[in-house]
């Protein structure tokens, strides 16, 4: 399935750019005028292969969860019986992804690849497979698709093995075909997993090359010695395994989370049926580094949603040659940040779709 999507994925359609970038010189507004909102659509026109490109109408944000053996380290001050317990939240619609997507009109779907505690209140056999869930438009939903019940201390083995990163990534693939093929016309990136910033911390030092204080942010706002403990965590893990930047999957096995796993797949997914993908934060981020390594032509379906305040968002997002559409300080992750530049997204495609040309108009131009 990995091969296969990834040989799916082609570079934007230039031609369709090109009538993009025509029509907004003849729309009536000054030339370069929306600055970053032209650039999104005419990239989005190319991922579309037509001009103007479809309005986003079907918004999915997909959350995948997962725990992590690292937290053993203690890099996190929050117990990891909170991963499961704030699934039961999304799952009661009471997070703030939940607002959120009531808002944009989204729908939710939280994808169990690795928490490690039981989810109170969820079904005690979940079903194995995310295609095989029935796709609910209205109430969040919980698909249950567990690679491993959370991965091993990557300071004293590979996190996962090469398999279990395969079969986390193509989770995510699924879930994207899943999404689409009931409707999503666009894809929004959620994440749950205490502790998660630390692997998304050393995976970003790993696609980029910068030291492991660089990568490394506060998460949900540690103290001084826990974020050193955390800096020195992930310079040790990527000394121990050393990962390469051109082996994404060994790269993922060896530091990786199985949530970044499944939305590094959850990008490949979408880029192959050439559906945008909005990301959230650092954990996307470190996702979206992991895609563009098993195929560069996936950064088209990328959209930057948000500039996480964690410090490894901003180096993943300048790899990727992506600009975030807002910059609030947000470090939450669920989606919030991609939920709230859903909006954004919509009103550079809307331009194309309903704004008059000086000729239709009757405006005189310069």
């Amino acid at each position: 399935m990995l091969e296969s999507t990834i040989a799916a994925i082609e570079p934007l359609d230039e031609a369709a750019m090109a009538e993009a970038h025509e029509l907004h010189g003849r729309l009536t507004k000054p030339a370069g005028s929306l600055g970053a909102l032209e650039e999104l659509s005419v990239r989005l026109a190319g991922l579309a292969g037509g001009c103007p490109p479809p309005l986003p109408a079907a918004p999915a944000v997909a959350i995948f969860a997962g725990d992590h053996g690292v937290h053993a380290q203690g890099v996190s001050p929050w117990p990891q019986e909170v991963t499961a317990q704030m699934i039961a939240n999304f799952l009661a619609g009471g997070a703030v992804v939940n607002a959120f997507a009531r808002q944009a009109g989204a729908t939710v779907t939280v994808v169990d690849v690795g928490v490690a505690t039981p989810i109170p209140g969820a079904p005690a056999d979940p079903v194995s497979g995310a295609a095989a869930v029935p796709f609910d438009p209205v109430a969040p939903r919980l698909v249950g698709a567990t690679v491993r019940q959370g991965t091993r201390d990557f300071t004293v083995t590979a996190a996962l093995t090469r398999d279990e990163a395969r079969a986390g990534v193509e989770v995510g693939i699924r879930v994207a075909g899943e999404l689409i093929g009931a409707g999503a016309d666009i894809l929004l990136t959620g994440d749950m997993g205490i502790g998660n910033t630390t692997p998304a911390a050393a995976l970003i030092a790993a696609f980029t090359g910068v030291d492991a204080a660089e990568a490394t942010g506060r998460g949900t706002g540690v103290d001084d010695p826990t974020y050193r403990r955390k800096v020195e965590v992930v310079r040790t893990a990527l000394h121990r395994h050393r990962p390469d930047p051109g082996d994404p999957l060994g790269v993922l096995a060896a530091v990786g989370g199985l949530e970044h796993a499944a939305l590094a797949g959850l990008i490949l997914g979408a880029a192959a049926r050439r559906v945008p993908v909005l990301l959230d934060g650092v954990i996307a981020g470190s996702a979206a580094l992991a895609a563009a390594a098993f195929a560069p032509d996936a950064v088209g379906a990328m959209v930057a949603g948000h500039r996480s305040a964690e410090p490894g968002a901003t180096l993943a997002l300048r790899r990727l040659g992506l600009e975030p559409l807002i910059d609030l300080g947000l470090r939450l992750g669920e989606g919030t940040g991609a939920l709230l530049a859903l909006p954004v997204v919509t009103g550079a495609v809307r331009v194309l779709h309903e704004v008059a040309t000086f000729d239709s108009a009757g405006v005189a131009e310069k």
